[in-house]
C-alpha cells in the first residue's frame, strides 16, 4: 500500500520531466532540421555557370557540346587558382590513373604505325603477345573485324588491343610475305616507372626512374638488391626527365638512403596543418657514395627526394637547375565520373626551403619558363641561373642553397645543343630516325642475335659509313638534308640511332646502356664516385 501510495506521489512528476525532456528535444530537432534544409537549399541553388550553361543548351542558335563548355568553364577558373589545380574529364581520367597506379589492361606490346601500317616494335617478355606467339616486326591488318591498314592513329589502334584482363582478341598479321592470325588472350601489364638498373663499372649501379607511380618503390628495392649482390658500392640515381608523381613513393626511397629520425619533407597549406615525413627505418643503402641526376624536366616528388638528400648532405647532385614544382594536389572524384586535383599544401625541405618557382605572372609565362631559361643562356651557362635570387638556406653540413625556384645542382653539367639544331630536330620530329633504325634492326635480325647483351653490343657494334649514307637517303624523303652535317651532330644522332637498336632488343634498359657511355652527366657522376 505505501509503495503504491509512493508512485501516486512520484508519477506526475516523472511526467513532466519526461515532457519537457520532449519538448527540448523536439526544438533541438526542428532547429537541426531547419539547418539541413537550409543547406540543402543552398545546395542546389544554381551558380550563374549552371545558369549560363543551360541557356546555352536551351536557346543558342546552332548545337553546342555543353560539356566541353563546361570542362573548359571549369579550367578557367582553376588556372587563376595555381598552374597545378586541374580538372580531369571522365574520359581522360582512365588513362592517367592506369599510369600512376603502374599497369593497365592489354596484349603486352609496344608499337609504331609506319607507312600507315602497324608494326609491332616490343614484345613484353611473358606476356600474352609472346605467349600467342608475335614477334618484333609484325605488321597488323586486323584486330577483330576491324582492318588497321591505312589512315590510323595511335590511340584508336589502343583502343582495339586493349580490353579487360581475360577477354580474348583476334588479330591478322604479317610476317614477312605470311598471312598469320593469332587469338590473344589479353592481361595486366606493367607500366614500370624504372627504365633501366645495370653496373656502370665493376663498382657502381645505376638506376634510372621515368616518374613516380605505385610501384616504384617496390621496383627500385628489386632492383637495388641485386646491384648489391652484384658487388654494388657507389650509386646514380637518374631522374632527369622524371615529372614526379606519388610522393610517398619518393618518401620510401629517400629512407633507403638517410639514417636515423631525419626530417624527409613537410607539407603545410592555410588549411592543410603541417605534416612532417621522417626517415623511420634502416635502408638498404645509407653509407655508400650517391650521386642524382637531375635537369628542368625533374619535377615534384622528384625534387622532394633530390631535396632531402642535398639538405642532409647525403648525395651529390648533378645537372641542371630543376622544373620547380613544390605544390601539392589531392585528387577528389566527382559525381559524373570525372577528378578534381587540387593543391592544398605546399612541400618543404628539410631546411625549410619551398622549391615553388613564382607563377604569380600568370599561366604563359608559367608554362614558357624552360624556353626563358633557354633564352638566357641558363641550359648551357651555370652563371646564368637566377634562382641564387631566391631565399639562401643552410644544409646540414653548412653548405648555402636556395628556396624559390627548384633545385640548384651542386655540379652544373650544360645541355647538349646539338639536339637544338633544325636538321637535327626535324629527324626527331618526323619519326625519320626512329623509322629508319626500326626498319635496320628488323633487316639486320641475325646480326643483333649475335650480340650477347647490350654491354656487349655497345662495345662492339659501330655503323659503317655505308650505312650513314643510306640514313642520309632516307631523310631526304622526308625533306631533311643530312648532307654537310658537324661531325658533333652526326655522331649524336648515330649514337641515339644505337641506343634504339639496342632498345628493340633490350628495351629501356638497352637503350640507356648504349646513350650513356657518351652522356656527359653520367660520365661526370663516374668521376665524382
Amino acid at each position: 500500500m505505501k509503495q503504491n501510495k509512493k508512485l501516486q506521489v512520484w508519477l506526475p512528476l516523472l511526467f513532466a520531466v519526461v515532457m519537457v525532456i520532449g519538448m527540448a528535444l523536439g526544438y533541438k530537432l526542428r532547429d537541426n532540421t531547419q539547418a539541413a534544409r537550409s543547406f540543402f537549399q543552398f545546395s542546389v541553388k544554381r551558380s550563374p555557370i549552371q545558369e549560363v550553361l543551360d541557356l546555352v543548351m536551351l536557346k543558342y542558335v546552332d548545337k553546342v557540346d555543353t560539356d566541353t563548355l563546361g570542362n573548359d568553364a571549369i579550367q578557367n577558373m582553376l588556372t587563376r587558382l595555381d598552374p597545378h589545380s586541374s580538372y580531369i574529364p571522365a574520359s581522360d581520367l582512365g588513362a592517367i590513373t592506369e599510369d600512376l597506379k603502374g599497369n593497365f589492361q592489354g596484349i603486352g606490346i609496344e608499337f609504331q604505325i609506319f607507312r600507315d601500317t602497324v608494326n609491332v616494335l616490343n614484345v613484353l617478355p611473358g606476356g600474352p603477345s609472346e605467349k600467342a606467339g608475335l614477334a618484333v616486326g609484325d605488321k597488323f591488318l586486323s584486330v577483330g573485324d576491324s582492318v588497321v591498314t591505312g589512315n590510323q592513329t595511335t590511340e584508336s589502334i589502343k583502343k582495339l588491343l586493349r580490353g579487360p584482363a581475360g577477354s580474348e582478341v583476334s588479330t591478322t598479321i604479317l610476317r614477312g610475305s605470311d598471312r598469320k592470325t593469332f587469338t590473344i588472350q589479353r592481361g595486366t601489364i606493367p607500366l614500370p616507372s624504372l627504365d633501366a638498373a645495370y653496373l656502370a663499372d665493376s663498382a657502381t649501379g645505376y638506376i634510372r626512374l621515368s616518374k613516380f607511380s605505385e610501384t616504384t618503390y617496390e621496383e627500385f628495392m628489386t632492383e637495388l638488391e641485386k646491384l648489391q649482390g652484384l658487388g654494388m658500392h657507389s650509386l646514380i640515381v637518374d631522374l632527369r626527365g622524371n615529372g614526379g608523381g606519388i610522393l610517398s613513393e619518393a618518401i620510401d626511397i629517400a629512407d633507403e638512403f638517410l639514417d636515423g629520425d631525419k626530417l624527409i619533407v613537410y607539407t603545410e597549406g592555410v588549411n592543410t596543418p603541417r605534416q612532417e615525413y621522417r626517415s623511420r627505418r634502416k635502408g638498404l643503402f645509407e653509407k655508400g657514395k650517391l650521386a642524382l641526376l637531375m635537369d628542368e624536366q625533374s619535377a615534384s616528388a622528384s625534387e622532394v627526394l633530390a631535396g632531402a638528400l642535398q639538405d642532409w648532405d647525403r648525395a651529390e647532385i648533378l645537372g641542371r637547375r630543376s622544373f620547380g614544382k613544390g605544390l601539392v594536389q589531392e585528387q577528389y572524384e566527382l559525381s559524373d565520373g570525372s577528378a578534381l586535383r587540387l593543391t592544398v599544401a605546399r612541400y618543404y625541405t628539410p631546411s625549410g626551403r619551398s622549391i615553388q618557382k613564382p607563377y604569380d605572372k600568370g599561366a604563359d609565362a608559367y608554362d614558357n619558363d624552360i624556353i626563358d631559361r633557354y633564352q638566357h643562356g641558363e641550359l648551357v651557362n651555370a652563371d646564368s641561373n637566377k634562382v641564387s635570387n631566391g631565399k639562401a638556406y643552410k644544409t646540414n653540413g653548412g653548405k648555402t642553397v636556395y628556396g624559390g625556384g627548384g633545385i640548384m645542382p651542386d655540379h652544373f653539367i650544360a645541355a647538349d645543343t646539338s639536339i637544338l639544331s633544325r636538321s637535327v630536330n626535324a629527324v626527331f620530329r618526323n619519326n625519320t630516325l626512329s623509322n629508319f633504325t626500326y626498319l635496320y634492326y628488323i633487316g639486320h635480325l641475325d646480326q643483333m642475335k649475335r650480340f650477347t647483351d647490350a654491354a656487349n653490343f655497345a662495345e662492339r657494334f659501330n655503323w659503317t659509313e655505308a650505312d650513314w649514307n643510306s640514313f642520309v637517303s632516307f631523310a631526304a624523303k622526308d625533306s631533311i638534308t643530312l648532307k654537310n652535317l658537324p661531325e658533333l651532330d652526326k655522331s649524336f644522332l648515330q649514337e641515339r640511332m644505337k641506343g634504339l637498336l639496342a632498345r628493340y632488343r633490350w628495351r629501356n634498359e638497352g637503350y640507356y646502356q648504349v646513350v650513356n657511355m657518351e652522356d656527359d652527366v653520367v660520365i661526370k657522376a663516374l668521376e665524382l664516385l
